[in-house]
């Protein structure tokens, strides 16, 4: 799910958190490193729970519509059940290992805020592609699955009050939502009927390596803080740091800090990686900023010998 970039994007926070507590506490900034990572998972799962809780409130709507026979008619009891006997609702709904993935991280979000899902459904059942979709003179498991993932795409993802719940509860969210987002239309496109129950549990990481070289990233970063700094100040004479953007002087540290520390990652990837988060996260002009300060270091580093890359390199 998380990508080496992710990661990088990861540590920057981790190390902006810590620049804005003024708390110099190593061992706090590798938990908030940790925790940071984990809960990109458990927004993954938060969305899933969503569905699921979609799917109970549209059946408890369809079992009031069907008691109060005279206020609604026969035909939109039926179009209510097509909602409710959704394929790729229904697997996620029966499915146990999510289910136990949602009980281990005492996932009850929805249900305890149970607005947001009555506020996200009246929007569904207020949509064209909610009646284009009842109206279907018949489905299968891939118009169920498509119909799920244009609703998340078009109502549930763009929605503000969703956007603002998840801003509310967890700092880091914010940025991981794109990342979530994307990941989750493209994976669960690839869902089929009788899929393994474990599919929807998808590794939060690459290998183990990913999360060694996350942790390295920042425990370098920071203990080498002040030759990092003067390595900057050297391509800068008129360098104050007060007056470089903190995000900017974060992410010169740490691709600093690969280019000499981390020679299994090629030079021309990580002056890459970080030009791109920096377009990102940081000021229209950092980006190019960025990329003359590294671009001076990398020749020097390679006309002095202190540049020493092997291997193809960790993308």
């Amino acid at each position: 799910m998380l990508t080496r970039r992710h990661i990088r994007v990861k540590v920057m926070q981790s190390i902006y958190a810590l620049v804005q507590s003024k708390d110099g506490s190593l061992p706090k900034q590798e938990k908030f490193l940790k925790v940071s990572i984990d809960n990109t998972y458990t927004l993954y799962l938060l969305w899933l729970s969503l569905f699921i809780e979609l799917h109970k409130r549209g059946e408890e709507r369809a079992k009031l519509g069907h008691k109060n026979y005279l206020e609604t008619s026969k035909q939109q009891q039926l179009l209510a059940q097509r909602f409710v006997q959704n394929r790729f609702l229904l697997q996620l709904r029966n499915n146990q290992p999510l289910q136990e993935a949602l009980d281990g991280k005492n996932i009850r979000n929805w249900y305890l805020n149970e607005e947001y899902v009555k506020l996200i459904l009246k929007e569904i059942t207020q949509s064209d592609t909610y009646t284009t979709y009842l109206t279907r003179k018949d489905t299968n498991y891939k118009t169920d699955l498509d119909f799920v993932l244009t609703l998340f795409k078009d109502i549930m993802a763009p929605n503000d009050k969703i956007y603002d719940y998840f801003e509310d509860d967890t700092l880091t969210w914010v940025d991981d939502l794109p990342i979530v987002n994307t990941f989750l239309l493209k994976y669960l496109k690839k869902a089929k009927a009788g899929q393994d129950a474990d599919f929807f549990l998808p590794v939060l990481l690459k290998d183990k390596e990913d999360m060694v070289f996350a942790n390295q990233l920042l425990t370098k970063t920071l203990l080498k803080n002040e030759m990092l700094e003067k390595e900057i100040q050297g391509k800068t004479p008129n360098w104050d740091k007060d007056r470089i953007a903190d995000i900017d002087a974060i992410l010169l540290k740490m691709a600093i800090c690969e280019l000499l520390h981390f020679p299994s990652i090629p030079e021309r990837v990580t002056i890459n990686e970080y030009l791109e988060i920096a377009k990102e996260y940081s000021t229209p002009k950092s980006s190019i900023f960025i990329n003359g300060i590294l671009d001076k270091l990398t020749k020097e580093y390679k006309a002095t010998g202190k540049l020493t890359k092997t291997g193809r390199g960790l993308l």
